[in-house]
């Protein structure tokens, strides 16, 4: 189906998709009166020709994008709290700038309401593609999405992402690099406060971490499944520090949830580095401004945001993108990492 050299209009629209000029403003106003399966099919044809009935028929056509999209599962106060985000955005939008493109961002509760969400997006052109992240194992998400023909861009290894295309940090590599580092120092009980287990990240970054501490004979560590709040990064911090077997180290999954625990230790008369070395996840500036500084692993956050928008344009063109890791996160040691008191 090719756009003809004249103007297209809704009788066209209307032709293609085999229904009358009725039922093609039933199915862009969002009425009732046409079915789900004839609603797709009036989108598509007018996807097709480049036509829509206001401003949004430049998102309709092959060489245009005015949106793409971003849901994340996340609570609205964290979100606003967490560095990681905040610079992945920045990077997106450092790309849709030059391309006089926006980003459609809204936070859902579910992975459930995501797949909604992303589907109304779609069927009402609002988005040209989205990056998704977050990914779980066997996420629900994949197969609704595929089937729905959104392009898309997976930020998370290709084992997560469904055969989306992905983009991903080295995440395994990186826990091993700071498991060694925490060893070399002559650490033993080191133990790994963690995002949800259903995270794809967080389990990839537990097994990394449980495969390391057995390769180095320390029987295979202790972890502590949480959320990525300062509550819950405190919470699980004072646990470990009240617990018999108190570690020497301990390994956060992001920033906010280190700074938290350094003010735990504090709180309870824990000297860090002396009594208690910390390593945070995700270098930021919270983690150059705590006393002591924060140890951490670092990585361009914001690069990494802007190459995921660079590669979802390439999807939404019909361009061949081959997956690949962007990155693997580097330690960069400070004051909060020392050699345990013999």
């Amino acid at each position: 189906m090719s756009t003809p050299p004249e103007r297209v209009t809704i009788k066209d629209v209307a032709a293609a998709a085999g229904v009358s000029k009725g039922a093609v403003s039933l199915a862009f106003n969002h009425k009732p009166g046409v079915s789900e399966a004839t609603r797709d099919r009036i989108f598509e044809a007018a996807r097709q020709l480049g036509w829509a009935p206001n401003s949004s028929a430049r998102s309709l056509s092959r060489n245009s994008v005015d949106a793409i999209g971003l849901a994340v599962c996340r609570p609205a106060r964290l979100l606003g709290l967490e560095p990681f985000y905040m610079e992945f955005i920045s990077g997106i939008e450092s790309v849709l700038v030059e391309r006089d493109c926006s980003l459609l961002l809204r936070l859902v509760g579910s992975l459930e309401e995501e797949i909604q969400l992303q589907q109304s997006w779609w069927r009402e052109r609002q988005i040209g593609g989205s990056i998704l992240v977050d990914f779980h194992r066997r996420d629900p998400r994949v197969a609704p999405l595929r089937k729905l023909g959104l392009p898309a861009v997976g930020v998370g290894h290709p084992d997560l992402t469904g055969g989306f295309p992905s983009l991903w940090t080295d995440d395994a590599t990186a826990v091993a690099e700071a498991v060694r580092y925490l060893a070399a120092l002559g650490h033993r009980r080191i133990t790994r406060v963690g995002g949800p287990a259903g995270l794809g990240h967080s389990a990839i970054r537990a097994d990394a971490f449980e495969r390391t501490m057995r390769e180095l004979g320390l029987n295979g560590g202790r972890h502590v499944e949480t959320g990525f709040s300062g509550e819950e990064g405190a919470r699980a911090t004072r646990m470990l520090l009240l617990s018999s077997d108190r570690p020497t180290a301990i390994v956060y999954d992001n920033d906010i949830m280190a700074v938290a625990g350094l003010g735990v230790a504090a709180e309870m008369g824990v000297s860090v580095p002396d009594d208690l070395s910390l390593l945070a996840w995700d270098d930021s500036q919270l983690c150059r401004l705590t006393h002591p500084t924060l140890t951490a692993m670092s990585h361009d956050v914001h690069g990494f945001g802007a190459e995921a928008a660079r590669v979802l344009f390439d999807v939404i063109a019909g361009k061949e993108v081959t997956s690949r890791p962007v990155s693997t996160p580097s330690l960069v040691p400070r004051g909060s990492t020392a050699p345990p008191r013999r």
